[in-house]
């Protein structure tokens, strides 16, 4: 029984190939939660919090069984053929909740956890070309942004930014990466895209000046700069850090060191 839940993008539960995932909002945020937590019971308050943010209705117990009783009839669909094999034995009642009978590994989310972190070991261990290419193949699971197309409650709504924010630093440390491989020429694109994406992350703009300056583009990497140090002063009151300044002051001067593979300023 082939079995894929896709949570970085939009969602997609799919079972044998068949989707199963809910049209409504709500059992479709059941289905995300339950999703995230493949292997694992969800409590019935964990799952009528998620879904009436902390305030259900008396009938939200209830209702909630009956969202069950809908999804388990899309698996039923979905697992005709699979020789006997029914939803009961995927979706399981737990006495204090439900639990998704399923690997962690079939959620891309799991997935990219594992990959993002045997990537960090990478970095940690200045292996750059196994840092890129395994922290590149963690960001080519998402599909957008996280659970994009479901209502977000406390939990999943944490959840998501837990894995945004793990995409921007894994993002920054691939990039990083490529740095330190000499791949400046081929970063430009990609780095112009996230700073305009972005125009307030001092990461990224510290990466596309050094891109810039590398490439021989020194006005261009002051003009990154200053649009940095504008977008933060108009908009947070604040001037870039130390760091970013130094290195327009090294880009200033020529300083030679910037030219340097090993040199990358955002560690």
């Amino acid at each position: 029984m082939r079995v894929e839940i896709k949570v970085l993008g939009p969602l997609e539960v799919s079972v044998g190939g068949v989707s199963i995932v809910p049209t409504a909002s709500k059992p479709s945020q059941l289905l995300a939660l339950l999703a995230l937590n493949a292997g694992h019971v969800v409590t019935l308050s964990a799952l009528t919090n998620e879904i009436w943010d902390y305030e259900p209705p008396r009938s939200g117990v209830p209702t909630l069984h009956t969202y069950i009783l809908k999804l388990r009839r899309k698996l039923q669909d979905a697992l005709a053929g699979e020789g006997g094999v029914t939803s009961k034995d995927i979706l399981i009642t737990r006495r204090s909740g439900y639990l998704l009978n399923l690997e962690p590994a079939a959620v891309d989310a799991v997935r990219y956890d594992r990959l993002s972190a045997e990537g960090r070991q990478a970095v940690n261990e200045n292996d750059h070309e196994r840092a890129s290419r395994t922290l590149g193949e963690a960001l080519r699971l998402w599909r957008g942004s996280a659970l994009a197309d479901v209502p977000t409650g406390p939990q999943l709504a944490i959840e998501a930014m837990r894995l945004e924010e793990n995409r921007l630093g894994d993002l920054h440390l691939r990039i990083e990466a490529d740095l330190r491989l000499g791949r400046h020429h081929q970063l430009l694109g990609e780095l112009a895209t996230l700073c305009a994406r972005h125009p307030l992350l001092e990461n990224f703009c510290t990466q596309h000046m050094v891109a810039l300056y590398r490439c021989g583009r020194q006005s261009q990497a002051l003009e990154a700069f200053r649009r940095l140090r504008g977008n933060m002063v108009e908009q947070l009151g604040v001037e870039p850090s130390p760091r970013v300044r130094q290195l327009h002051h090294g880009i200033l001067t020529g300083q030679a060191v910037i030219d340097d593979p090993n040199f990358v300023f955002n560690r």
